[in-house]
């Protein structure tokens, strides 16, 4: 019988610089996908791949001195490198440079010209190079891109454009009439709200300032713009063009799941599916917005300082080390969190204790009571009945949140079986069985117990850790390694032999650890800062005399830390026992929380509900007189407190600068 297939891609890196481990953490979530789709009987086709055109990578080349195909290939390689290093096990990796790709676009780009969906015209108006968008005066009136913080330029240029604005009806009612297509939930929300409700505008597709870039046939000033050009490799990837469609496009077009940064969930749940639509060609099933992966609390810049790269951390915590702790730490909705110190308390309470030692001191039992031999299974009791239970209830559950692509959540559902595996161990004591002769066939059935316990975990966990569920399985030496051998517990062989297992993952000395790297963090600090020239000392030691003025002075980095949102407040109520304290439910269109402000002396809890202001929105969480809070509103003044109040036609969840 032939199989469903299921075509699942990440966006593509933008080959401009290494990344990091946040931009890591998207390849290592869609591999766990893809293996767990392969391990539920799909004909599975993994696509990430390169993004390499652009103005950024030009001037990159530049400034490195090279051609900016030397530079591409250089950076696609260590992209390509990094995703095979974490494990990474897809079907095809594109690159945008590929001799494929590029006449698929160009031939792409002149049909939409020749259907009239592309016109040509000139924009005037502000540019953003890193993130290659532009934007009006009104989406940015302080000049300051919307998206990523930075000083965007003033721009003219002749240019072509893509006719947004004559799709958007037919956009909005595929999304109604497909409730699933953008997910999680909060994400679409905010693309309704904040995008098409408002209008579409005609989106710039083409450039004529630089020429790194894919020719416009027709007109060979111009070079195609990055949403036609990149976004069009889920398509070209699979061999289609606009007068043939290779058998993968076939296949397996439509994709059935684009995973994706939520940064970019604009260009993938607007600018993508209209594009398809004008080449009449159909639009994926669904887009899956991602959370990014914090470190801490602040989003990864190399300007702060605070990037981690998948190498160094596989280096010092394994593969396994590192894939389990991006997937069980990430949230299905909300930012993750990484630091030295999150990863090393995981890897030390899941890893090396819960999985690592349940592994070892079982087969060692094994080994020890019954020469390696699996035994039979006895009688059950109680103990007996609800470990199995737990083992069914966990793969029954692992598999219901990978179908929504909620790994952490997945995660826990395994680990929930390995906890319960040990305190079975101290349940039955099996060191207790062994000294006594009419207790020593229970042993037989508590230690066959616990082997099939951790087989269900291991067979489980070969998406999400493959190398250490591989390990776990040949040490049973079993054949019973796939997903419909866990529907009943109690298919391990009796009788097969266990193999001698090294040791899956040792005790990390957290302590220790952290000296070493906080020493190489110093080390190489100082090399920096012998690096800093004297025009740059003169400006930090400008910055602080006017610090001593009594107004410090901060950069435009630290500013962009703030998260300042724009939020609704549906409910007010006094806490008790506090003069001073209201708590306020607010909504921010894309999620609902509670704060708690200091200003029940100048407002009545009527007052505010109804009200638009801004918040604070990524303020560590606090308890105030007992009560959560988290964020903090926008208000001026000492004694008489105003809260900053907004119009009522202001859209939800904006960001605010």
């Amino acid at each position: 019988m032939q199989k469903e297939k299921f075509y699942i891609t990440t966006a593509i890196a933008y080959a401009s610089q290494k990344p990091h481990i946040g931009n890591t953490y998207e390849v290592i979530l869609t591999d766990a996908i893809a293996r767990f789709k392969k391990m539920a009987g799909y004909d599975v086709f993994f696509l990430t791949g390169t993004d390499e055109h652009g103005q950024k990578i030009e001037e990159y080349a530049k400034k490195s001195g090279v051609s900016p195909k030397e530079y591409v290939d250089k950076v696609s390689g260590e992209i390509k490198r990094i995703w095979k290093l974490v494990g990474a096990d897809f079907d095809k990796f594109i690159r945008t440079t590929d001799d494929y790709h590029e006449k698929a676009v160009a031939n792409i780009f002149k049909k939409l010209y020749d259907t009239g969906d592309i016109y040509k015209s000139e924009y005037e108006g502000l540019y953003c190079v890193p993130c290659e968008s532009f934007f009006t005066e009104t989406q940015a009136p302080d000049g300051i891109c919307p998206d990523c913080g930075r000083p965007l330029k003033k721009t003219k240029e002749e240019t072509y454009f893509f006719r947004m604005s004559k799709y958007q009806d037919r956009l909005m009612k595929y999304i109604e009439e497909h409730p699933d297509f953008i997910v999680p939930e909060s994400r679409k929300k905010e693309m309704i709200n904040n995008f098409l409700k408002p209008g579409l505008q005609d989106l710039c597709v083409s450039r004529s300032s630089f020429k790194w870039g894919i020719p416009v046939s027709f007109d060979d000033k111009h070079v195609i713009y990055v949403w036609i050009d990149a976004l069009s490799n889920y398509i070209t990837a699979l061999g289609y063009d606009v007068d043939e469609q290779g058998e993968l496009y076939k296949k397996y077009w439509p994709a059935d799941v684009h995973i994706i940064g939520k940064d970019i969930l604009r260009f993938h749940t607007i600018y993508w599916p209209i594009i398809l639509m004008a080449l009449g060609q159909p639009l994926p099933k669904q887009v899956f917005g991602h959370p990014w992966l914090n470190f801490g609390a602040d989003k990864m810049s190399k300007s702060k300082g605070n990037v981690l790269y998948a190498d160094d951390l596989v280096n010092i915590f394994g593969v396994d080390g590192i894939r389990y702790y991006v997937l069980s730490e990430m949230p299905y909705a909300n930012d993750g969190s990484i630091t030295y110190e999150t990863i090393i308390e995981k890897y030390n309470t899941d890893l090396a204790n819960n999985l690592g030692n349940l592994v070892s001191r079982t087969i060692a039992m094994t080994q020890k009571y019954f020469d390696g031999v699996v035994p039979e299974q006895g009688e059950k009791t109680q103990e007996d009945r609800n470990l199995a239970e737990t083992a069914e209830n966990a793969f029954n559950k692992m598999f219901e949140k990978m179908t929504e692509y909620r790994c952490s959540e997945a995660l826990d559902e395994i680990f929930k079986l390995f906890k319960r595996a040990n305190k079975y161990i101290d349940e039955t004591t099996p060191w207790i069985l062994a000294k006594g002769e009419k207790t020593f066939s229970r042993l037989g059935s508590v230690i066959y117990n616990l082997l099939e316990a951790i087989r269900f975990g291991a067979v489980m966990l070969k998406p999400f850790i493959p190398k250490t569920a591989e390990k776990i399985l040949r040490a049973l030496n079993t054949g019973k390694v796939e997903f419909e051998t866990l529907s009943c517990f109690g298919q391990l062989e009796k009788g097969i032999t266990v193999n001698k297992t090294e040791s899956l993952f040792a005790r990390l000395d957290g302590e220790k650890l952290l000296k070493e790297l906080k020493k190489e963090q110093n080390a190489e600090r100082e090399e920096k800062e012998k690096g800093i020239s004297n025009a740059e000392k003169e400006t930090k030691n400008a910055s602080e005399k006017a610090e001593d003025t009594g107004i410090a002075k901060i950069g435009i980095d630290d500013f962009m830390k703030i998260d300042l949102r724009t939020a609704l407040i549906y409910d007010c109520e006094p806490v008790p026992k506090a003069d001073k304290l209201l708590k306020i439910q607010v909504d921010l269109g894309y999620e609902k929380r509670q704060i708690v402000s200091g200003i029940a002396k100048f407002y009545k809890p009527e007052e505010l509900i109804g009200k638009k202001i801004i918040i604070v929105s990524n303020l560590a969480p606090a308890k105030l007189r007992g009560v959560d809070s988290n964020g903090m509103l926008l208000a001026s003044g000492e004694e008489d407190v105003k809260v900053v109040f907004l119009s009522d036609d202001t859209p939800l969840g904006q960001r605010v600068r």
